[in-house]
């Protein structure tokens, strides 16, 4: 916030425009303000910075560890991915404001170079070492357990406290293309390139981050699946409610994994299994049982898309017994030939049928866009690499790159739970996109006067910030309880 003389610059276009630098407290990002006031109603990052453990000795911290993660994480949400964004935001009004935990407008004031307090944010180094911090000392564990709690916390915010009936978790792998030479980044012949290849979980309905397991790039899909998932659905059904269904597309059910499944048992006596549907891959078998299904009925040719299903009763070489396959048959205009596919479930038919399974299963397109808001809005660069000497000795670069991740999860988390407030108090859809564009990223000017600071936006965008900070009062943060390790 330090005084500079302004800089000078003409445009030939027209010689009457010229461009002026001047030491006033103007932003970009506005919006990171909301973020704060939508953290300091939930309590994201006080529960997380409280969980993990600090190995600094705090009586020479300049920078608390609440406002590292702050930092971090607002920046990922306003579209600052990169750490040495930091650096070029430090002396930004509304990040120092949001990110501090200092009252009225002393994080705009200057600091004394002998006091322990921040002066601006946080440098890049001092946010390696932050990453450096979290994937050692337990802290990754940490990280994942407080990733599963903020999900907690957004619902039980946006539903004042109740646990839903039943819950879908959506199960999948995305690739994550890797640049240089990363430990674990390997070539996947499937997405060909060198990628990580990690495990995700979401929320089904709210789209929230449940967890996610970083794996190296050519491993199947379904490597680790098994122990990812169990202990996920134990903790739903603990904290989110009262059943757990699983959701996921081919490539996921092997044969141990639905063993485990359908004799999940939770202590009832007797085992109760866990509803699931997968895609199932197709093979010669399948395709004999299909064929007499897969004839066009009488008439004209469709004018719009029709879909029909047939049960079928199926059981692999290496399965311990028979399961039910739903054949799925779609007839589209213009295609010579109709397209089908099959669906592996644990349903009975009693429970839902053939179309109503389908509708479920296609509830997965709304993950595979979140999955594609995350790695267009986001942007996860994970390129933490080994180091062998200064504060990070012996980091694991596998290992910061899982905490990484696990912050662009929290940051996604954190963004979704402002966009679903977003929706409710203006009544429409929005996409991470234009809520970072219309709200998020708006331009203001910092006022100070007698120790208060007045935020100046465009007057068309304060009817919007008025309904969204009307909605953040409406909600109702519950605490998520201590930790559960699954």
């Amino acid at each position: 916030m330090g005084e500079a003389d302004p800089t000078l610059f003409g445009f030939s276009f027209n010689r009457s425009v010229e461009l002026e630098g001047r030491p006033e407290r103007l932003t970009a990002d506005a919006g990171v303000l909301a973020l704060r006031e939508l953290d300091e109603r939930v309590g994201f990052t006080h529960e997380i910075a409280a969980a993990l453990h600090d190995p600094r000795r705090q009586d020479l911290v300049t920078h608390p560890l609440q406002e590292l993660l702050r930092s971090r994480l607002f920046a990922m949400v306003q579209g600052h991915r990169d750490q040495d964004d930091l650096d070029r935001l430090r002396d930004d009004g509304a990040f120092r404001l949001a990110v501090s935990d200092r009252r009225g407008d002393a994080p705009l004031r200057p600091v004394p170079e002998e006091e322990l307090t921040p002066d601006g944010l946080a440098s890049q180094p001092t946010q390696s070492r932050l990453v450096g911090n979290l994937c050692r000392f337990g802290n990754l564990d940490v990280l994942a357990d407080q990733l599963f709690a903020t999900a907690v916390k957004a619902q039980r915010a946006m539903r004042r406290g109740q646990r839903v009936r039943s819950l879908t978790l959506d199960v999948d792998s995305l690739p994550i293309l890797v640049h240089g030479n990363q430990v674990g980044g390997e070539a996947n012949g499937h997405y060909h390139h060198q990628v990580f290849h990690p495990l995700i979980a979401m929320h089904g309905v709210t789209g929230d981050w449940l967890d996610a397991a970083l794996r190296p790039g050519s491993v199947h899909t379904s490597t680790g699946l098994e122990e990812f998932l169990l202990p996920l659905v134990a903790r739903a059904e603990r904290e989110l409610c009262q059943v757990a269904h699983v959701r996921a597309d081919a490539g996921m059910p092997k044969p141990e994994l639905l063993v485990a499944l359908d004799d999940y048992d939770r202590g009832q006596g007797r085992p109760t299994g866990v509803p699931y549907v997968f895609r199932l891959s197709s093979n010669p078998v399948l395709e004999r049982m299909a064929e007499p299904f897969l004839r066009r009925p009488p008439g004209r040719p469709p004018q719009a898309e029709r879909v029909w299903v047939h049960e079928l009763r199926y059981q692999a070489k290496t399965w311990d017994r028979e399961r039910r396959v739903v054949l799925v048959v779609v007839d589209r205009p213009g295609l010579l030939f109709v397209e089908h596919f099959f669906l592996l479930t644990s349903y009975a038919e009693k429970d839902k049928d053939g179309l109503e399974l389908l509708d479920h299963y296609r509830g997965r397109g709304t993950m595979e866009g979140r999955i594609g808001e995350l790695k267009d809005v986001l942007r996860p660069a994970l390129s933490s690499s080994s180091r062998g000497r200064g504060d990070d000795e012996g980091r694991d670069g596998f290992a910061a790159n899982q905490a990484n991740l696990l912050l662009y999860a929290l940051a996604y988390n954190l963004a979704n739970l402002l966009r679903r407030v977003t929706a409710a108090a203006t009544r429409t859809a929005w996409s991470l996109q234009r809520m970072r564009e219309v709200l998020l990223r708006v331009p203001a000017r910092l006022l100070l006067h007698a120790r208060r600071v007045t935020v100046v936006v465009r007057g068309e965008v304060a009817p919007l910030w008025n309904a969204v900070l009307a909605g953040l009062t409406r909600l109702r943060p519950v605490a998520a309880g201590p930790p559960a390790r699954g």
